[in-house]
Parts: structure tokens; sequence; C-alpha cells
């Protein structure tokens, strides 16, 4: 019965009426009441909201390849100050920032929590094919047996049926902490870099690269009252189709089975289901 509001204020790229209507149904069937929240962050969402969703926030609705480098701030100090104060007095938040321009927008949101996010592609270390990397058809997959999935709480579950032994995200950003209170979820692979062009989805053999094995897609923290979980990557929660060939891509996705469970854990935690 708990309220989830996703974040639809912000020119989001997911909404429940879209991109993110798998999700809303997903968690309504668990039993919790959601719904869109259309204004600007308060002081007084926590008389409405128990969790609040913010996925793919963006500063306006221009094309991502228009957008200025460094990529502008989707939430404004005030709005970053309230939400924080808002968490440590019991809030949760999901904030989930994809690849770059959205990991570039939710930057300043999750630099205030202790999280650096990376305004670029996470991908395999593969060669590139015609000017693209050939690697982002390549499934990013998170393990138990390989160390990617840590024994973290949300990757346990409450028993047996709801333990997670394998995840798919789908590209997104690589991530780090700044804090020691972030507890990693998902880890990137050791052979995995970031490819941070000046505009998004335009690349050159000049594009900035750098190793980010190790780095983070997943992780939490308590602060506070309040509980914070954060993902580089927005399609492992939706189900959705993709292009002329309509491609599943998300939780109907090939390799992505757990993903729904993996969802339903991660909104556990934050409610106190899981690691109460």
């Amino acid at each position: 019965g708990r309220t989830v509001c996703l974040d639809e204020a912000h020119h989001n790229f997911h909404t429940l009426d879209n991109r993110f209507r798998a999700f809303g149904d997903l968690l309504r069937r668990d039993g919790y009441i959601v719904k869109p929240s259309r204004r600007q962050f308060t002081a007084s969402y926590r008389a409405t909201c128990f969790v609040l969703v913010i996925s793919n926030a963006q500063p306006n609705k221009d094309e991502w390849n228009t957008y200025p480098s460094p990529t502008p701030s989707a939430f404004s100090d005030d709005e970053i100050a309230r939400l924080k104060k808002w968490v440590d007095r019991g809030g949760r938040l999901l904030l989930i920032a994809d690849h770059m321009p959205l990991a570039g927008a939710a930057q300043k949101l999750a630099a205030a929590f202790g999280v650096a996010f990376t305004d670029g592609f996470a991908i395999k270390a593969y060669q590139t094919e015609a000017g693209r990397d050939s690697s982002f058809s390549t499934p990013t997959l998170f393990r138990r047996t390989d160390g990617t999935l840590p024994a973290h709480p949300i990757v346990r579950g409450r028993d047996s049926s709801e333990s997670i032994t394998q995840v798919r995200s789908f590209t997104g950003q690589a991530f780090r902490a700044t804090v020691a209170s972030v507890a990693p979820v998902m880890v990137l692979p050791k052979d995995f870099i970031s490819i941070e062009p000046r505009y998004a989805w335009q690349f050159s053999p000049a594009t900035t690269r750098r190793d980010v094995g190790g780095w983070l897609q997943g992780a939490t923290m308590r602060l506070g009252r309040g509980r914070v979980a954060f993902f580089g990557e927005a399609a492992m929660f939706s189900a959705q189709v993709a292009g002329p060939n309509r491609t599943p891509m998300g939780m109907n996705a090939p390799l992505a089975d757990q993903n729904p469970q993996f969802v339903l854990n991660t909104l556990h935690w934050l409610t106190g289901l899981i690691d109460p």
C-alpha cells in the first residue's frame, strides 16, 4: 500500500503512460499505489509520496545532440536541497540516470548524495565498426558468479525464491561513490570502458575513452531516516520494443528474465520490506 510517485515534472524521458508503463504495472500488481508527480520538488512530498522515482530527467525537450557540453542540470539548487532534506527525514528516492546526456542532467543531484555520475556510455571494450562501437549490441550482464552482483540485500531478496543470480542492463553509464556509505549493487566488469563524446551518439576515433571496470551501475545508501538507490541504466526497469523490428528491450528481453524480481527487490529495499 505504499505510495510510489514517478517524477514527470522534469521533461522526463520515462513516464507512466509511455516507457515506464510496465514499471508502474509491475509495482501495482505487487500492491503499491503508483502515480505520476508533475510538480517541482517541495517540502510537502513526505505527506504524499513514500518513494519518489526519478528516471531520466532532462533539462528541456531539445534533441540530445543539441545540448551544450557539459549537460545542464535538470534540477535547481533549491530542489536538490529540498530533496536531500526530504530523504534525510525519511523519504525514499530511486534515482535512475542513463547514458549521456541523461547522466549529465542528474549529475548535480547525485553529487549531493555523494555519487559521481559520468556523462558517457558504459560499454564492453571492443573495436569500433563504421564509427560506432560494436559492443553496443552486446548484452551487459551482471552475475553473482563473477562478483558483478555483490551480496547486497536487493540481490539476496527475502528468501531463495527472490534471490537474483543475473541481471541485464542496456548500455547506460558508469558511476563512482565519493562517500563510504554507498553500498554496491551492480559492479561493471573489468573490461568495460566509458565513451564520452562531446555530443550524444556522435563518436569518432578521437572520442574520449577511459577504463571503468569496477565502477558501479547500481548502488544504495542510507541517509538519516531515509534511503536512496542509484542506477545508471533505465531500460532494465522497463519493458519496451525498439526500432523497426520491435526488438525487446528491458524486462521483456532475452537474458533479463530476473529483472522483474530485481525491480521488485529494489522497491522492497527502499520501503523496508528487505533489510528493515
